[in-house]
């Protein structure tokens, strides 16, 4: 068995990045001799968004210089992809747009407790199901109990500035290796996959990168 290590950077307001998890764990089911370990990293996709968060449609549409009709019908064709990976987007259409930083942040502590993948996939679920506020302090009061967190240091995190330095840093770090856009995969610290690719494409690059790596370590110095 070789041990891929896979650096996931993503938001949890982004929907190819729930549709990116979900191909991802499709494709490691196809690789019976390949275990992957995932690290979960950070990323904001409306850094200029107030706390109060925006209209969907309207953001995107700005965003992107789109008519609202097109913004519609792009995330009807989201919602049907996340179906083909069983997700469930109900009320993916219905959501707002929101700056996640403070997110991370608790997102942060999630990791240095082991639980930041249960986390991260919580969020998406209520975000894209429910159309639910991903910031909302009770929200992630809630689900950081549940998953065994203090809701007290929960609070202490949103009401001060613990974990920001090294968020920023980490987003910081992951835009100089040229991530600039989300979901990316980050393979063994060197290949860059960029996007929610399907479940055989993604097999297929993890084949070929244990192959790489393994010629590599059978290579004489």
């Amino acid at each position: 068995m070789i041990t891929l290590d896979i650096d996931l950077v993503s938001d949890v307001v982004c929907p190819w990045c729930a549709i990116g998890l979900a191909r991802l764990q499709q494709a490691t089911d196809q690789l019976d001799d390949i275990e992957c370990r995932l690290h979960w990293h950070p990323f904001v996709l409306n850094p200029d968004i107030g706390p109060e968060g925006r209209d969907m449609v309207e953001h995107l549409a700005a965003k992107y210089g789109k008519t609202p009709d097109q913004v519609r019908d792009s995330q009807q064709q989201i919602i049907a992809a996340a179906a083909e990976s069983g997700l469930n987007f109900e009320r993916a259409a219905e959501r707002r747009s929101w700056n996640t930083f403070d997110v991370h942040r608790v997102l942060h502590e999630a990791r240095e407790a082991g639980i930041d993948q249960a986390f991260n996939e919580q969020l998406f679920d209520v975000y894209f199901r429910e159309a639910a506020n991903p910031t909302d302090p009770a929200l992630l009061r809630e689900i950081g109990v549940a998953l065994g967190m203090d809701a007290g240091n929960i609070e202490d995190i949103l009401a001060g500035e613990r974990h920001a330095d090294a968020v920023r840093a980490e987003i910081d770090y992951y835009h100089q290796l040229g991530v600039t856009a989300v979901p990316s995969f980050v393979v063994a610290e060197r290949y860059l996959i960029s996007g929610a690719q399907p479940p055989e494409i993604l097999a297929d690059a993890l084949r070929q990168i244990v192959a790489e790596l393994t010629d590599e370590a059978g290579s004489p110095a």
